[in-house]
């Protein structure tokens, strides 16, 4: 059936060959083969051998070295009798043929060496447990013993075993379910599904990391809202990401009601993935919302509010990229930062907005102000298309405007003359409270147009503010 492809691929050529010469038994596995069924493109090549896999690969990186005249670095891991080399773009990963036992506290199997149906059958799901043969004998058969092809068709992610054993065995295959179904648009089989819900407490045995990266990959799925509501549904989210499910619900009080904000934040974070492949802008939609629970607060002249959502929601920031350990530089602070300034453009499209609280805007967001724009247009949502469209018109004069005091102004990145360094040598201060009143003070005067942000007119500013504080320079 595959044939052609090892013949046609140099790579696959190769393995064959090899494999032959070495008399080992020896098959492409897993997702590399559901990928060439699903014609989908891919680089990774998972390659199982019944003997040593590593054996396997240090052959390959010399059959490489004699007909390319180079040799490709084997890297390898004896404890898992695992190997990998890259050949071009390509990056294969060998072992041997395995089977598994697994204990209660642990995720870590217990391996033996086994046949390619012991392989097959620790495999994940049946669309993972296809194999294409590189044996002389059946060169490019297809062995699919749990009917993978089958369930590609249909569109379903299912255990190749009972999937109480696969899920409590390793409980991060829980998590590859519902990646896999957000990836390719597949749904969950129901007893498979109804598996993971009575299984979910065991993903706690999991690494932090591990289930980071599956819920990074879930979130750069297209739409990443169809995951998210497996997770939901499946009640994984209410172990590992808490803070989010607490937006769910609905609550009527005096006949005044308020959205379900979990729901709608999904719908935000699917806005985004339209417009933008952004991680870090995706993780700023799913958290633009967070505090709505704890700033939520009912009056009866207005009814719900969330006042002050977004500096809560920017102050949790941090606490969440902490606990799911996601990188607490650069990308954490463009999240937080976007949280704190995603109500801002909204006050802007009244037809009296001020130059100046544009400029605030392009001051405060810097050169993010584009990735800001996407959020907030994303943060539309409702079920009345005219009113959507109406807000949207809106953004679009906000963002002309913008366009123009930016050309005019320069303001991205914009930083006043007068610094705090040099407002401390000027009248011998040490970091307090004065200083940075005087530095805030010169910053407005510049933001609101009242003087040029230059040396000389910024000076002059800058004593006579401190003159209001009683401070003198120490020269004259």
């Amino acid at each position: 059936m595959f044939l052609d492809l090892i013949q046609q691929s140099e790579i696959c050529t190769l393995l064959a060959e090899t494999a032959q010469k070495m008399g080992l038994e020896t098959y492409l596995v897993g997702g590399f083969v559901r990928d060439q069924l699903l014609k989908r493109p891919s680089k990774d090549i998972d390659v199982v051998c019944v003997g040593s896999g590593i054996a396997l690969a240090e052959q390959v990186a010399e059959t490489i070295a004699q007909r390319k005249g180079y040799k490709p670095q084997v890297a390898f891991f004896k404890n898992f009798g695992t190997a990998s080399l890259v050949f071009g773009d390509w990056q294969v990963e060998f072992v041997g043929a395995r089977k598994e036992s697994y204990s209660r506290e642990s995720r870590n199997p217990i391996v033996e060496n086994g046949t390619l149906e012991d392989d097959q059958k620790r495999r994940d799901f049946t669309i993972n447990a296809l194999a294409i043969s590189l044996n002389k004998h059946n060169l490019g058969a297809l062995l699919d013993p749990f009917e993978g092809v089958q369930d590609l068709k249909r569109k379903i992610i299912r255990t190749p075993l009972e999937p109480d054993i696969t899920f409590s065995d390793d409980p991060l295959r829980m998590m590859r379910a519902v990646r896999f179904a957000s990836q390719l648009g597949f749904d969950i089989e129901a007893d498979t599904f109804e598996a993971i819900k009575r299984n979910k407490e065991r993903i706690s045995i999991i690494s932090q990391e591990r289930i980071t990266d599956e819920l990074n990959k879930i979130i750069r799925s297209n739409p990443p809202s169809y995951g998210f509501k497996l997770l939901f549904y499946a009640e994984l989210l209410h172990i590992i990401f808490p803070e989010m499910v607490a937006l769910q619900g609905t609550e009527m009080k005096e006949g005044k009601g308020h959205k379900d904000n979990f729901f709608h934040t999904l719908q935000v974070l699917d806005n985004v993935a339209e417009v933008s492949q952004d991680l870090w802008l995706r993780w700023a939609a799913i958290l633009h919302d967070i505090a709505k629970p704890a700033t939520k607060r009912f009056s009866e002249k207005v009814g719900w509010t969330f006042h002050g959502h977004e500096e809560k929601g920017a102050k949790m920031t941090p606490q969440i990229f902490r606990k799911f350990r996601l990188p607490m530089g650069e990308e954490m602070r463009f999240v937080q930062k976007l949280v704190r300034l995603h109500l801002r453009p909204i006050a802007l499209v009244k037809e009296t907005i001020t130059d100046s609280a544009l400029r605030r805007l392009l001051f405060d967001a810097g050169d993010d102000i584009d990735s800001l724009m996407k959020l907030c247009k994303a943060d539309i949502t409702s079920k009345n298309y005219a009113k959507v469209q109406k807000h949207l018109q809106n953004f679009a004069k906000v963002e002309q405007k913008l366009i123009d005091i930016e050309e005019r102004d320069q303001l991205r990145n914009f930083q006043p003359v007068i610094t705090g360094e040099l407002i401390m040598e000027v009248f011998g201060l040490s970091p307090s409270k004065e200083v940075g009143i005087i530095k805030t003070a010169v910053r407005e005067a510049i933001l609101d147009n009242i003087l040029n942000n230059e040396l000389e007119p910024a000076y002059a500013y800058m004593l006579a503010e401190a003159k209001k504080l009683g401070l003198e320079p120490l020269q004259k």
